[in-house]
């Protein structure tokens, strides 16, 4: 292993810490949702530019990609993600969310800095690095089947060698990350289905199709019925998060329509649940007299982190952290389309912990209006994919 970076990494992280904090902290303030981060892009560019680098804004007209380094080498590409979720940020700080409805509760906003400060860093070695690094500031991740698509057919992965990307993770404590070989996300698809019947009222249910009564079935029993069609090829969930039908209490409506998420972690599941899905469904209202419609989308498969490239994180992560900080990150049932960059070219995505063991944040779970996280984890990750990133060239070239 080449001799770290370490001393002078950390001394420009230490010029930089309260720059990238800032940064972070606009971006907190200012999100965007997928697809609409015109402001997000114009922001990250115009600093990428700042710092001498040129820059190309994706066809899809959000998201950009930066390349540097030597042109003859190896690329190692490092992927941050840029959108924001449509829900309120609930939290009493100053830099909590300006815009109503929309919020950065994932931590893209960390994932974005964390890619920038390490692009930024890695541009003034130039002279040491035997290839190229790609910067891929990714819109759109929280859009099903996601953004990383948009960077793929604009030829984001063209040459591209080693993928490499972190999430923030609430269950690790700061100043740690999660490593794992293989499936370290799950697929995750959705499903809508629509019930029509002729509907009637609630003293003669026996004359028609109690829709609410079997909308509450398909919730109870279409799960194992799932599973059942799958034959034991994965592990599924089959979760319920909306069900919508009738208004009054007397009256048994014509409609009902749920909404569900179907998580695996394995691809030879996800390849074959739509058909399962469909068949069970097919087989439970059955003769009850309803019809159906169902819009199965079949979004992202799981990812899945190359073994050779996650010990190569490893190894760089012993050294630039200490073998203390990296801990075995646990399956997610969570979906992210950073599996579609794997699916291209071999990588690996690894867990930042952003949890304050001092308490000063309490652990909230992501997606949720008061999740934040403790900002000393940008500098960790900026160490490790920094690390990792020139470890990675000149083991290619």
């Amino acid at each position: 292993m080449i001799t770290v970076l370490g001393p002078r990494l950390r001394f420009w992280l230490n010029s930089h810490e309260e720059e990238l904090v800032a940064f972070r902290r606009h971006l907190h303030s200012h999100p965007e949702r997928s697809g609409e981060e015109h402001e997000t892009t114009a922001f990250i560019r115009e600093r990428l530019e700042v710092a001498g680098l040129e820059t190309r804004v994706l066809a899809s007209g959000t998201g950009l990609i930066c390349d540097f380094g030597h042109g003859d080498g190896p690329i190692v590409a490092l992927r941050g993600d840029i959108d924001a979720l449509a829900m309120a940020d609930e939290k009493d700080v100053h830099y909590r969310s300006l815009v109503p409805g929309v919020a950065h509760a994932c931590g893209h906003d960390v994932h974005t800095t964390v890619v920038l400060g390490a692009g930024i860093y890695l541009s003034h070695l130039n002279d040491e690095l035997p290839g190229r690094i790609r910067l891929i500031f990714q819109p759109a991740e929280e859009r099903v089947p996601g953004g990383a698509l948009d960077v793929i057919d604009d030829d984001g992965l063209v040459d591209v060698d080693t993928i490499l990307g972190v999430h923030c993770d609430p269950k690790l404590d700061v100043g740690s990350i999660g490593l794992r070989s293989g499936a370290i996300t799950s697929a995750a698809d959705m499903a809508m289905i629509t019930l029509s019947g002729p509907g009637g009222h609630t003293a003669r249910p026996e004359l028609t199709v109690n829709m609410v009564d079997l909308a509450a079935r398909i919730t109870i029993e279409l799960p194992d019925m799932v599973r059942a069609e799958l034959g034991g090829l994965g592990p599924i969930k089959v979760v319920f998060g909306s069900s919508h039908s009738g208004d009054a209490p007397n009256v048994i409506p014509t409609h009902a329509v749920l909404g569900a998420s179907v998580r695996t972690p394995s691809i030879d599941a996800w390849n074959a649940l739509p058909r399962a899905f469909r068949r069970a469904l097919d087989t439970l209202i059955g003769s009850s007299g309803a019809t159906y419609e169902c819009d199965y989308t079949h979004g992202v498969p799981p990812v899945v982190n190359s073994e050779e490239t996650t010990e190569l994180v490893r190894r760089a992560a012993t050294e630039e952290l200490g073998a203390a900080r990296i801990t075995d990150a646990i399956q997610s049932w969570g979906g992210d389309d950073f599996a579609w960059f794997l699916q291209q070219v071999p990588g690996t995505y690894v867990r930042l912990g952003t949890h304050d063991p001092d308490g000063t944040h309490d652990r909230h779970d992501l997606h949720v209006g008061h999740f934040d996280v403790d900002e000393r984890a940008i500098p960790v990750g900026i160490r490790l994919l920094v690390a990792a990133a020139y470890h990675r060239l000149h083991e290619l070239a």
